[in-house]
């Protein structure tokens, strides 16, 4: 497999087929998204696959909301919920490269901003829901982020969280690729479930759901598509994906300081 959170148990490794790292192959995250963003869109990810099939039936019905997709990288999920009805949506994220692929999406055009996730040059409390698809791993100070969001979401906003499982990272999984040249493995910061729960309640969320998933037979094509046909038994042995479902509670602090928005976004 040439993308996502590597894949090869037999070598304790997970996801893309990355085997046989060494330390030279771990990049950081700002340099190792601007090499995969090229083909980010493109290469056989099971992990995404498995991702999209628990949350698109939660989120097929977005009409009327303001969207907000935190770390779009190429503006995945932002795509389909604007396709799905949002009323408005922004996408931000810190990597240059996969900004650009996003940029050339018609429905995300206009849309995207680069910023970091800790710091959001976004009005306060005004969406209404929120995403943020396989990014806490590289969020350094993850309170930081979470304050942000608490701010620009209005009370009662549904948060939607996904990253590779903390149990994957126990058995030698890691969030890698392979490009023309060389297998690499992305820096990561590993939290546990409870971690990051945690954080989430300190900062005003309520966890509705965290949810462990699986690989199954749909992503098992995946594997086949890539070759790696041979592995997927291994693989759907390991808690594969976590999705937490957070709730933005109501606080003192839910009046609106308009914020100075980004270049290029509309809201």
């Amino acid at each position: 497999m040439n993308g996502t959170e590597n894949i090869d148990p037999s070598r304790a490794q997970a996801g893309a087929a990355v085997s046989g790292l060494d330390a030279s192959s771990l990049v950081p995250a700002a340099e190792g998204y601007e090499r995969w963003a090229s083909t980010y869109d493109h290469d056989p990810n099971p992990l995404l696959a498995r991702e999209e099939r628990y949350l698109s039936p939660l989120l097929l019905d977005v009409r009327g909301k303001r969207i907000l997709d935190l770390a779009c990288g190429t503006g995945r999920w932002l795509e389909k919920l604007m396709a799905r009805g949002g009323v408005s949506g922004v996408g931000i994220d810190c990597s240059f490269a996969m900004l650009r692929v996003a940029k050339n999406k018609d429905a995300v055009t206009g849309r995207v901003a680069r910023a970091g996730c800790e710091s959001l040059p976004l009005r306060t409390a005004y969406f209404d829901l929120a995403i943020c698809s396989f990014a806490l791993a590289h969020i350094g100070d993850l309170g930081s982020m979470v304050r942000e969001l608490a701010r620009v979401t209005m009370a009662g906003a549904d948060v939607f969280v996904s990253d590779l499982h903390p149990d994957a990272y126990t058995r030698g999984w890691g969030v890698g690729f392979r490009d023309k040249n060389r297998a690499m493995q992305i820096e990561t910061v590993r939290r546990s479930i409870e971690a990051i729960v945690s954080v989430f309640r300190a900062n005003g969320f309520e966890c509705m759901l965290n949810e462990t998933l699986w690989l199954g037979s749909p992503e098992q094509r995946v594997f086949e598509k890539a070759g790696k046909a041979h592995i997927f038994a291994d693989a759907s042995q390991v808690p594969a994906v976590l999705i937490c479902h957070f709730r933005r509670l109501a606080s003192q602090a839910d009046v609106q300081f308009p914020r100075k928005h980004p270049e290029g976004v509309r809201l």
